[in-house]
């Protein structure tokens, strides 16, 4: 099985992604996705942006895995 970190996009470079994900700050690749901005939520998988999601799946996301650990 493989689980996909949701987190927040705070700053965006020259194919990376500084990402805010319950506090940690990370620089991760975003060359996969366009147009992706400051603010926006993304799906992260190995140090990747997957997929761009809701404020409100982030949530959701966030909910599971607090019940899931």
């Amino acid at each position: 099985m493989c689980v996909g970190l949701s987190a927040k996009v705070v700053k965006i470079g020259d194919g990376t992604a500084v990402i805010d994900a319950g506090g940690a700050k990370r620089e991760i690749s975003s060359q996969l996705l366009e147009d992706l901005e400051p603010g926006d939520y993304v799906m992260v998988h190995a140090g990747v942006a997957i997929a761009k999601i809701t404020e409100e799946d982030d949530s959701e996301t966030e909910q599971l895995m607090e019940e899931y650990l």
